[in-house]
């Protein structure tokens, strides 16, 4: 293989962006998810803005999203999630935009190649 070819066919580095599941052999690809990080989590990803996670399907929910982007990260996990899997109160997950936790939570469908955010609410006096 030529090195031109070599170069196109390695995948892009974006400083900030770890993709986390290599696509399944075989498979016909589906467009990744980016996980969002607020500046308050990015710490317990290693100072990653963004995570981005391959997609396993055409659309999967929340919660699964949340399982492969936080595989690595199980700390961050239960700053985003309390132990029964549901999102935390104090916590936002918007996916393109919609506020996932007021419809379907944690079941809430990702279609491939969304933008997924996640805000935590901040207070003080």
């Amino acid at each position: 293989m030529s090195a031109e070819a070599s170069a196109e066919a390695a995948p892009e580095v974006v400083p900030g962006v770890v993709r986390e599941a290599a696509p399944a052999a075989g498979r016909t690809p589906f467009a990744p998810v980016r996980v969002v990080l607020p500046g308050m989590l990015r710490d317990l990803a290693d100072g990653r803005a963004e995570i981005e996670v391959d997609s396993p399907s055409a659309s999967q929910s929340v919660a699964d999203l949340l399982d492969r982007a936080f595989a690595a990260h199980r700390v961050l996990d239960g700053k985003v999630r309390d132990e029964r899997g549901e999102i935390r109160r104090h916590v936002k997950v918007f996916v393109n935009g919609e506020d996932a936790t007021r419809g379907q939570g944690v079941d809430t469908p990702v279609p491939s190649g969304a933008r997924v955010h996640i805000v935590n609410a901040v207070s003080g006096g």
